[in-house]
């Protein structure tokens, strides 16, 4: 990719794409993450005197304007961490928006309103991002949690602009290449959430590049109706029985599936059991991976040299069925080699462990780092090469 650093910054007008959908409480963002992510591209270009302009999305507005999902507090929780004002819009194009990049001095940062207001935006078009384009001298994207999206801010506006990766798209896509390419072995992966249907290219992708992936969450359940095993009201997903089956044909030995479960009578229940995957009740549902599984995982996970984690082992927002998810969370703490996450609701779960730290790589896009994974050429990612 055309990386930041070669690009000539200097007392330019800089269109930024940044992810700062972040959420929300009371009025207040109540998750920075997001925002110190981008932080370090933000202040290299106010060292080269730029002049700033940064565009986002927050939520899903359809192309509708939504007083809730405007950017205000964004700008603010930005301005404390930059401990500098940050300017704001209350639209992302058109003549006050121009006039306002007129006025901003060196070292400036202008926040846009939230790009989704227009549906133009997710429909990749060409006009919008040219208006977008006509404000600026160069464009760096920074979002990586949206550069699989073909959207007007991350690809159309490539055209216009001379075009380049900010540090953390740099980052992610470096620590997310070298999985695939030279990943000390053992390389292990934890594959856990409700569906396999959104795992599928993942899983199908890194067989190829693994030593073993461990899986749970309700997709579970979907692998042992492809082995004939009684899941009681366990959820899963019917339609994809035959392509598990079609997995574990490929997956062989690679895919290592729990062996005993958590359930009960429904997820408000208090009274958990653990069973073997063999003798689930019928009238139960299984909700997270039980401490045999646990122990295997923990070994396994803590002799790797690679670890790539997504996707919770049960229902870890519930006491309960927690432990699963926070075992393998505490393992990878403890793994000597490379820890890297991949979003969502995995990076919860060690933010709740305050655990943080001890990854090596923390993703900031779930959905991206997994097509990442997969193999697939990113929109936002494939328009910055060389």
């Amino acid at each position: 990719m055309r990386l930041l650093k070669e690009a000539n910054v200097k007392g330019k007008v800089v269109l930024v794409r940044v992810d700062f959908n972040v959420p929300l409480k009371d009025g207040k963002v109540s998750d920075d993450k997001r925002i110190r992510a981008a932080l370090p591209t933000i202040e290299y270009l106010r060292k080269n005197k730029s002049r700033i302009i940064l565009m986002s999305h927050l939520g899903r507005p359809d192309g509708r304007v939504m007083d809730e999902l405007r950017l205000v507090p964004v700008a603010v929780s930005l301005s404390k961490l930059l401990k500098y004002p940050v300017h704001y819009k209350l639209d992302c194009i058109g003549e006050s928006v121009e006039d306002s990049v007129r006025g901003l001095h060196e070292g400036d940062v202008l926040l846009l309103e939230n790009l989704r207001f227009y549906p133009e935006e997710e429909a990749n078009d060409r006009l919008f991002a040219q208006k977008l384009a006509s404000l600026a001298d160069v464009y760096v994207n920074d979002a990586f949690g949206v550069s699989h999206r073909a959207h007007a801010s991350v690809h159309a506006v490539t055209k216009f602009l001379p075009s380049y990766a900010g540090f953390l798209l740099q980052k992610e896509v470096g620590m997310l290449s070298k999985l695939l390419e030279k990943p000390k072995r053992p390389f292990v992966a934890v594959m856990g959430g409700a569906k396999v249907s959104d795992k599928i290219g993942v899983i199908e992708n890194l067989l190829k590049k693994v030593d073993a992936v461990l899986v749970g969450g309700a997709m579970m359940f979907t692998f042992y109706k492809a082995l004939g095993y009684e899941v009681g009201k366990s959820r899963f997903e019917a339609d994809k029985v035959k392509l598990a089956k079609s997995l574990l044909k490929k997956g062989r030995k690679k895919i290592i599936l729990p062996t005993d479960v958590v359930v009960a009578a429904s997820a408000e229940a208090k009274d958990a059991k653990v069973f073997s995957v063999h003798n689930i009740p019928k009238n139960v549902m299984g909700l997270d991976v039980g401490p045999e599984t646990q122990a295997v995982y923990d070994e396994i996970i803590r002799e790797a040299r690679t670890v790539f984690w997504n996707g919770p082992m049960g229902m870890f927002e519930l006491k309960p069925f927690s432990k699963g998810t926070f075992a393998v969370a505490k393992a990878m703490a403890k793994c000597k080699g490379v820890t890297v996450v991949g979003g969502g609701d995995s990076v919860a779960a060690i933010e709740k462990l305050k655990l943080e730290k001890k990854f090596t790589h923390v993703s900031t896009g779930g959905g991206a780092s997994l097509e990442f994974l997969e193999g697939k050429k990113l929109p936002g990612i494939v328009v910055l090469e060389r």
